[in-house]
C-alpha cells in the first residue's frame, strides 16, 4: 500500500519540477520510504519518457528489496504500485516455472515478473487491490491498470505545453496533480452538478477539471509521446446465476480472508459488532493458527455507542479484543487533520478518518473491515424500497409526464407541507422525481440516494452551465449502467448498482483516502472479485432473504455465534457526527454558507444556499444536518485548494 505519481511523454524542466512535488503532496501515504526513477539517460535535458515516483508504506517484505520504482533487470521494464496483490505466493512458482529468479519477498516483483511473462494479460491473474504503471522499455510505452472494484485509484490528466508536446501525469490523489502546478485550478462545471446530487462526485470525472479517474477493472496505455488510449474495460460485475451453493460462497470467504492476513506488519479487524464485520472475525478465526486482534470505537454517546455488541462477538470469539474511546474533545481535536484528509470533496469520509486514526495510533498498519455484506446480500433499504418504487413506476408509466406531476403535487402537499424556505428534501418531499422516473431502475435508484430534489438542485445550480448530468451521474456512465442491469434480475440490479455507485464510486474512495491519510491500509475480503463472483452465482432465495437479514452470511460465517447477538434493529455503524459538528463547527458552517462571494466562485446561487440554512435553522422537515455538511464541505474544500469555475 503506498502512493504513486509520475509522467510519461514530455518530460521538460517543468515536468522535472512537478513529479518530486506531486510525490510530496501525497507523502503521509509512504512515512517507510520513497523514490525515483527517469527513463531519461540525462534528465536535464528535456526529451520523451517516463519519470515515476513512490511513496512506500511497506507491508510486505520490509527490506530494501522491496522499494520501489521497481527495476527488472531482464526486461528494462520498471514499476510503481500501490496495494497488495493477495495471491503474489500462488502466481510465483508459475514464473519461476517460466525461467524467471527473484530478489525479493515482495509481491511487486512478482507483478513485475507477471508482466513481462504475460503482458497486459497478467491482470486477469491477479487477486488483490491495485493501482500499478509499468514503464515497457522495449515498446516505448505505459502500461496501467486498476484493479475490478476500484479499492485504489488512479487520477490522470494531460498537459499539452506552448510547444504543442503533451505529457500525461498521473497519482494516487487528486491532490498531487494540482500540486504539480501543471493543472489550472479550475472546477469541473458537470462535476458540481454531479456532487449536489450525491454528495460526491460520481462516475470517471473528477472536481477539477480536465482530470479523470481511471474506471474500476480498467487498463490504460500511454505513448511515448504523452497520449493515452481510452480506457478497455477488464472485467465487471458478473451477472447473476443459480448455479452457485452456499458452500462454494464460503469457501471462497474463507480463502479471501486468509488471503488477507498475510502481512509482515501488526494486522487487526475492526469489528462494529455487526453481521459483516462479525463474519470478517469469525472467518479470520477459523483461518489463523495465531490470535486474532479485534478493535472497536466506543462513544460517550450512548445512542450510538454499540460497543457492547463487538464485545460479545469477541467473547464468543476468543480474540484480543481492544476497545478504542472517541470523544467530542478529541474529535475536536483531531478534525482540521479529518478535513485534510479529503482528496476530493464528499460528505462522508470523516468518518473513516477518525476510525482509521484511532486503529492506527492503536499500533495496526494493516485493518480488515466488512465493507460490502450489505450490497452483496441486501442489508440495505434500498432492497425493500426501490422494488416497490418501480412497482408504482411501472403502474403510473402509461400516464403522460404532466399527469404524473399533477398527481405528486395533492400528495406532497398532504405529506410534506412546505413550512419552510424550502420543501422537505427527503422521503415524501421527492415524491415528484419518483413520479417521473417512472419505472426506470438507475433514475429510482439515483433518486432513492439524493441529498436534494430535482428542483432545489436547479435552484441551488442556477449560475452553472448546462452540464451532460443525468440524475447526478455523467450521461455516458449513466447509459453504462443501464446496459449492464438491464436484464438484470431486479435485486441482483439493485445489487450491482450499489456495488458501482454507493461502494466504487463513494466509500472505497473515501476509504483510500481517509486511511491513507494515516498510513493505514484498509483491506476488504468481502469485496474480493471471487466472492462477488461466488455472490452472483446463488439462487436469489439463499442470497438476499430475508431481506435485511444477511441470512447467508449468519448461515456460513456466523454458526457458532448466539444469534441473538444480530437480532436488533440495523443502524451500521456511524460517528455521533451532528451532534459534535453542530456543537464544533454550527457558527463555521453558518458564516462559510452565508459568503455570497465564496458561493459565485463555485458556482452555488447564495440565495438558495442561505434558503437551506434558514430552514435547517427553523427545523424544517425533511432539512437534515447531512445537506448542510455537503454543501459546507465543497465550499470548504473549493476555498482551501483555491479553485474555481473557468472564466
Amino acid at each position: 500500500m503506498c502512493g504513486i505519481a509520475g509522467a510519461v511523454g514530455y518530460i521538460s524542466p517543468a515536468v522535472l519540477n512537478a513529479v518530486p512535488a506531486m510525490s510530496a503532496a501525497i507523502a503521509h501515504r509512504g512515512p517507510d520510504g520513497d523514490g525515483t526513477w527517469c527513463s531519461l539517460a540525462d534528465p536535464n535535458q528535456s526529451d520523451h519518457g517516463a519519470l515515476l515516483a513512490h511513496r512506500r508504506l511497506a507491508i510486505i517484505d520490509l527490506s530494501p528489496d522491496g522499494a520501489q520504482p521497481m527495476h527488472d533487470p531482464a526486461t528494462g521494464n520498471v514499476i510503481v504500485f500501490n496495494g497488495e496483490i493477495y495471491n503474489y505466493l500462488d502466481i510465483k512458482p508459475e514464473l519461476e516455472k517460466l525461467g524467471h529468479t527473484f530478489h525479493s519477498k515482495s509481491d511487486t516483483e512478482v507483478l513485475l515478473k507477471a508482466y513481462a511473462a504475460w503482458g497486459p494479460q497478467c491482470v486477469s491473474r491477479l487477486r488483490g487491490m491495485f493501482t500499478f504503471v509499468i514503464w515497457d522499455r522495449k515498446n516505448s510505452f505505459a502500461f496501467i491498470a486498476r484493479d475490478r472494484v476500484g479499492i485504489k485509484p488512479l487520477y490522470y490528466a494531460t498537459v499539452t505545453h506552448s510547444s504543442g508536446k503533451t505529457t500525461f501525469l498521473f497519482a494516487s490523489e487528486v491532490r498531487a496533480l494540482l500540486a504539480s502546478n501543471l493543472i489550472p485550478r479550475h472546477l469541473n462545471p458537470a462535476a458540481i452538478r454531479s456532487f449536489l446530487w450525491n454528495g460526491f462526485v460520481a462516475g470517471d470525472q473528477s472536481i477539477v477539471e480536465n482530470v479523470n479517474l481511471l474506471p474500476a477493472g480498467s487498463t490504460l496505455s500511454v505513448s511515448l509521446k504523452g497520449r493515452a488510449s481510452e480506457p478497455h474495460t477488464y472485467w465487471s460485475i458478473p451477472e447473476a446465476s443459480e448455479t452457485g451453493t452456499a458452500k462454494q460462497l464460503e469457501d471462497e470467504l474463507l480463502a479471501s480472508v486468509r488471503l488477507r492476513l498475510i502481512s509482515d506488519v501488526p494486522l487487526g479487524i475492526f469489528l462494529s459488532g455487526g453481521v459483516d464485520s462479525s463474519a470478517v472475525a469469525a472467518l479470520a478465526v477459523r483461518a489463523s493458527s495465531s490470535p486474532i486482534k479485534t478493535f472497536n470505537i466506543s462513544f460517550d454517546e450512548s445512542d450510538f455507542d454499540e460497543s457492547r455488541y463487538a464485545r460479545a462477538v469477541a467473547d464468543q470469539l476468543g480474540t484480543h479484543h481492544t476497545e478504542l474511546r472517541l470523544t467530542q474533545s478529541l474529535f475536536a481535536s483531531q478534525l482540521p487533520d479529518a478535513l485534510n484528509s479529503i482528496d476530493q470533496p464528499t460528505f462522508d469520509a470523516i468518518n473513516t478518518y477518525f476510525v482509521s486514526r484511532a486503529v492506527r495510533e492503536a499500533g495496526l498498519t494493516v485493518a480488515l473491515a466488512g465493507t460490502g455484506g450489505d450490497e452483496l446480500f441486501a442489508g440495505y433499504k434500498s432492497f425493500v424500497d426501490i422494488p416497490k418504487a418501480r412497482g408504482l413506476g411501472r403502474f403510473l408509466a402509461p400516464l403522460p409526464r404532466s399527469l404524473r406531476r399533477a398527481l405528486a403535487r395533492p400528495i406532497m402537499a398532504f405529506k410534506a407541507p412546505n413550512r419552510a424556505a424550502i420543501p422537505p428534501q427527503t422521503r415524501w418531499g421527492k415524491l415528484h422525481d419518483l413520479f417521473e422516473s417512472a419505472a426506470d431502475l438507475v433514475n429510482l435508484y439515483q433518486v432513492s440516494y439524493s441529498l436534494f430534489t430535482s428542483r432545489f438542485q436547479s435552484q441551488l445550480a442556477r449560475d452553472l452551465p448546462t452540464s451532460s448530468i443525468n440524475h447526478g451521474l455523467p450521461s455516458a456512465y449513466h447509459a453504462a449502467l443501464e446496459k449492464l442491469v438491464a436484464h438484470s434480475p431486479l435485486l441482483h440490479a439493485i445489487s450491482t448498482l450499489e456495488l458501482s455507485n454507493f461502494i466504487t464510486q463513494r466509500l472505497l474512495r473515501d476509504t483510500d483516502s481517509s486511511s491513507m491519510a494515516v498510513a493505514l491500509e484498509a483491506r476488504v475480503p468481502l469485496l474480493d472479485h471471487e466472492v462477488i463472483a461466488r455472490a452472483a452465482s446463488l439462487p436469489p432465495q439463499q442470497r438476499f432473504y430475508p431481506l435485511g437479514r444477511k441470512q447467508i452470511l449468519r448461515e456460513t460465517c456466523l454458526r457458532d455465534l448466539d444469534p441473538a447477538i444480530f437480532d436488533r434493529p440495523k443502524s451500521g455503524f456511524v460517528l455521533p457526527l451532528e451532534v459534535w459538528c453542530r456543537a464544533q463547527l454550527r457558527d463555521q458552517v453558518r458564516a462559510t454558507l452565508l459568503d455570497e462571494s465564496l458561493c459565485r466562485t463555485v458556482g452555488l446561487n447564495p440565495s438558495a444556499v442561505a434558503d437551506l440554512w434558514a430552514a435547517f435553522d427553523a427545523g424544517a422537515p425533511g432539512i437534515y444536518w447531512s445537506r448542510l455538511w455537503a454543501i459546507y464541505i465543497l465550499l470548504w474544500w473549493c476555498r482551501t485548494h483555491n479553485m474555481s469555475l473557468p472564466a
